[in-house]
């Protein structure tokens, strides 16, 4: 049974949180546990916007993408950020294979609804997966690496949230875990203390509450889809369980559908 693995985007720009994230994916794929790993890449982009003087246009949490910036965005998440994770996990002894989500048509998207009646441009939400490429990688050895690009109607490339396409790949994937590894250690409740267990039905009571905040609520949100796609369980884990999550399942906060 393959995993699907989330690295966080504040994770990666951590050097040492990045290096001991993939080290414990790298240890995971050595002791036989197969996995994909799907990547954002948000503060890098970040960077190169503001590099080149390119405005940063967010709406209720989502980019805004112009032409301008999805060409930074693709150049960034498919490219610099993609390749360097491969080049990472080769030191660890691992063969990765870096690709987009719009090869194979591995995530197709649709344009992304209007936000509060402004339109996010070049923003997918993913509505189909083809996990055949992946499945072909992993075939060969290769871990597969995937950025959160998307293809969509004619051939447009489209810029979706990585949280939202692990969740997509791991319900087309039915695989049986979906884990997101992240710089915090878990989802908190009202009194600040990580909640170790939950299902879905208190997750959305949890999304609707002001208790959830930032980068947290589009990974719960997309643990309840993966929950609802099929997968069996959801791990929200930060860097004390980055290696238990993946090699046995446990730690930080862990969703389960009923």
């Amino acid at each position: 049974m393959t995993d699907v693995v989330k690295l966080g985007g504040s994770l990666l720009e951590n050097r040492d949180l990045r290096h001991a994230a993939l080290e414990a994916v790298a240890t995971a794929w050595t002791s036989g546990k197969r996995s994909i790993v799907v990547h954002g890449g948000g503060k890098r982009i970040d960077a190169m916007l503001a590099a080149l003087d390119i405005p940063k246009k967010v709406q209720g949490g989502l980019r805004v993408t112009d032409a301008e910036t999805l060409d930074v965005v693709v150049s960034i998440l498919s490219g610099l950020v993609n390749k360097t994770l491969v080049a990472e996990l080769r030191g660890r002894g691992i063969r990765a294979a870096g690709l987009s989500g719009a090869d194979g048509d591995t995530l197709w998207a649709e344009f992304h609804e209007a936000v509060e009646g402004v339109d996010l441009g070049f923003v997918g939400r993913v509505v189909r997966c083809d996990p055949a490429l992946l499945s072909a990688v992993l075939g060969a050895g290769f871990l597969p690496l995937v950025a959160s690009v998307a293809l969509g109607r004619e051939g447009t490339l489209l810029n979706v949230n990585a949280d939202s396409a692990a969740a997509a790949l791991a319900g087309a994937l039915g695989a049986k875990r979906l884990v997101f590894l992240t710089d915090v250690e878990g989802v908190k409740g009202a009194d600040g203390a990580v909640i170790e267990r939950i299902d879905a039905r208190a997750a959305r009571a949890l999304l609707a509450s002001p208790v959830v905040t930032g980068g947290m609520k589009p990974k719960l949100r997309a643990a309840v889809e993966a929950l609802e796609a099929g997968v069996e369980e959801v791990l929200i884990a930060g860097p004390s369980f980055h290696r238990a999550a993946l090699l046995e399942g446990k730690g930080g906060t862990r969703l389960v559908a009923a």
